[in-house]
C-alpha cells in the first residue's frame, strides 16, 4: 500500500489483510492502564509492550475507561480516511450513551466542547468548509493577510528573543517558556484580532488550561467568557481577522458557539507550534551534521519533517467511534466502541519507520502528525508556517545554542493528546547585531499590522511573566 500524506510525500507498505479477529467484547476485556508512569517518561516502550501483546490495535484504559488504541500505521490510515466507517461524535459512543462514562471522568470536559476538532454529523461539513474559508487568508502565500502573518511572527520573534538578550549577550534561558509557548500564543492573538496587547491575560489563561494546574477550571471560565466578548465584538464590529472570516462563512454560529471555536484555535495550534519548536530545536542542536546542513541550506521544513515523524507533539487524536462491527488489528470492534488513533505509535510501527532513512536530509511526508482523510487539520500550513519562522529566526539570531542538560534528561509533560518538553534549557550567545528579516517581506506599517506599544507590552500579565524569567549573563 502507497500513502500519499502530509506534504506530498510517500512511503510503501506492505500488509497482509484483515481477518475476521478476536470478537471478545471491549467490556469482557481487562485493557492495561495507558496513562501510567512509564507513559510520562517512556512512552515509546509503552507502545512497543502493547503491540508485542496485542498487535496493531490494542485494549487500554484510559483513567478508568477502556477504549481501543491503534498502534499501527495502516490501521491508523483506514480509521483516519474512512469517516463513514469510523466517525467522530460523542452521540457514536455506546458507552456514554447508555451511561457507562463516569460524570467525573478527567478527559470528560475536554471531550464535552463541540469544536471542529470533536463534533461529527451532519454540522461538521458546514462547519469544515467555514474553517477552511475563514483560514484561507492566513495559508495563501499570495493573500495579503500571510504576508502580514510572516511578518507579524517575525516580529513577534524578534520581541522575544530581543527580551531574552536583556540578561546579557551570553547566558542560560529556558526557550520552551521564554520562546517556543509565547510565541504561539502571540501569534494566535493577533490572529484572534485583539487589540494591541489586551489579549495577553487570555494568552495566560491558556497556558494554565494547558497545564491542567489546580487553577485550570477558573482560567477555563475567565478565558471562555473573554472569547466569548470578543465574538460579540466581532460580531458587531467584524475586521481582518479570523473570528469575522469564520463569521462571515457560517453566520449562523452563535456567538458561544464561535467562543468554542476560537478556544479550539487558541489552545490547539498554540500547544501544538510550540512543542513543534521546541523539538526542532533540540533536534537541530543535538543532532548530526546532516540535521544542522539541512537547516542551513534552508529546509526547516524537512527538518520539521523528521521531528514530527519521531516526537509528534499530538501523540493522540481524539476518538472516533465504530459505526458497526468492524475487524481491524487482530479484534473486531463492536459498533459504538471508542477508538483513539496514536500518531506516536503508527511512526514507530516498523512497517512505517524501518523504509524512513534516518540520515538522509529529505524526509518522508507520509507522517500522520496533522491527521489524515477529509478531517485533516485545517491549519496545518499555518502552524507549519509559524513553527518555521520560529525556529529560522532563532538561529538567525542567535550565534551559538547549546542544551544545558544532556537530551535525554530534558525534561517532558504527556497528556492523553500531547507531549512535549516541560522545559528547554540552553546556554546562548547572541549575534552581535540582529538579523534583518527575510528580503521581500513587507514592512509592518505598510502590510496594515498592528506594531505592538511598547509600554502596553510592559504592563501585560504576559510580559511581565516573560520579564521575570530572564537571566544575567554570564
Amino acid at each position: 500500500m502507497e500513502s500519499h500524506l502530509g506534504d506530498g510525500g510517500s512511503v510503501n507498505l506492505d500488509h497482509a489483510g484483515d481477518g475476521a479477529g478476536d470478537d471478545t467484547g471491549l467490556e469482557a476485556m481487562t485493557p492495561e492502564p495507558l496513562l501510567t508512569r512509564d507513559y510520562e517518561t517512556r512512552p515509546s516502550l509503552v507502545y512497543e509492550r502493547l503491540r508485542q501483546r496485542y498487535g496493531p490495535v490494542a485494549p487500554v484504559d484510559l483513567l478508568g475507561v477502556p477504549a481501543w488504541l491503534v498502534l499501527g500505521y495502516r490501521e491508523a490510515l483506514q480509521v483516519l480516511q474512512d469517516d463513514d466507517g469510523w466517525p467522530k461524535g460523542l452521540e457514536n459512543w455506546r458507552a456514554r450513551s447508555e451511561g457507562r462514562v463516569p460524570a467525573d471522568w478527567p478527559l470528560g470536559p475536554s471531550l464535552e466542547v463541540n469544536h471542529v476538532l470533536i463534533q461529527g454529523g451532519s454540522g461538521y461539513g458546514p462547519l469544515r468548509a467555514a474553517w477552511d474559508a475563514a483560514l484561507k487568508p492566513f495559508q495563501d502565500p499570495r493573500h495579503p493577510q500571510a504576508k502580514r502573518l510572516k511578518t507579524a511572527v517575525t516580529a513577534y520573534a524578534d520581541e522575544l528573543i530581543t527580551l531574552v538578550g536583556q540578561g546579557g549577550g551570553t547566558g542560560v534561558a529556558d526557550l520552551s517558556a521564554q520562546f517556543s509557548r509565547p510565541l504561539p500564543l502571540m501569534v494566535a492573538s493577533h490572529l484572534l484580532g485583539f487589540p494591541g496587547s489586551q489579549g495577553d491575560d487570555a494568552l495566560m489563561d491558556m497556558w494554565r488550561v494547558l497545564d491542567a494546574g489546580p487553577d485550570a477550571g477558573a482560567a477555563l471560565e475567565r478565558l471562555l467568557a473573554t472569547l466569548a466578548e470578543l465574538a460579540a465584538v466581532k460580531s458587531a464590529d467584524p475586521g481582518d481577522d479570523f473570528p469575522s472570516y469564520l463569521l462571515a462563512a457560517h453566520p449562523d454560529l452563535s456567538l458561544d458557539e464561535l467562543a468554542r471555536e476560537l478556544f479550539m484555535l487558541l489552545g490547539m495550534t498554540s500547544d501544538h507550534v510550540g512543542i513543534l519548536i521546541s523539538n526542532t530545536v533540540v533536534e537541530v542542536i543535538s543532532g548530526e551534521g546532516a540535521v544542522r546542513a539541512s537547516l542551513s541550506a534552508g529546509m526547516v521544513r524537512e527538518t520539521m519533517n523528521r521531528v514530527v515523524m519521531r516526537k509528534p507533539p499530538l501523540v493522540n487524536f481524539v476518538p472516533r467511534f465504530a459505526a458497526r462491527d468492524t475487524p481491524l488489528g487482530n479484534y473486531t470492534i463492536h459498533a459504538g466502541d471508542p477508538v483513539w488513533v496514536s500518531s506516536a505509535a503508527a511512526h514507530a510501527d516498523p512497517l512505517f519507520a524501518d523504509p524512513v532513512a534516518r540520515s538522509t536530509t529529505i524526509s518522508t511526508r507520509a507522517h500522520l502528525s496533522w491527521g489524515a482523510g477529509r478531517r485533516q487539520c485545517p491549519a496545518r500550513e499555518l502552524a507549519s508556517t509559524v513553527a518555521a519562522v520560529g525556529v529560522g529566526r532563532l538561529f538567525e539570531r542567535f550565534s551559538h545554542l547549546d542544551l544545558a542538560l544532556p537530551a535525554d534528561q530534558l525534561p517532558w509533560r504527556s497528556s492523553p493528546f500531547m507531549r512535549g518538553l516541560r522545559s528547554l534549557p540552553v546556554r546562548y550567545e547572541l549575534a552581535s547585531a540582529p538579523e534583518q528579516p527575510a528580503a521581500g517581506l513587507p514592512e509592518p506599517q505598510s502590510a496594515g499590522m498592528v506594531v505592538p506599544d511598547p509600554s502596553a507590552r510592559q504592563r501585560s500579565s504576559l510580559w511581565r511573566y516573560l520579564t521575570g524569567l530572564i537571566r544575567a549573563g554570564r
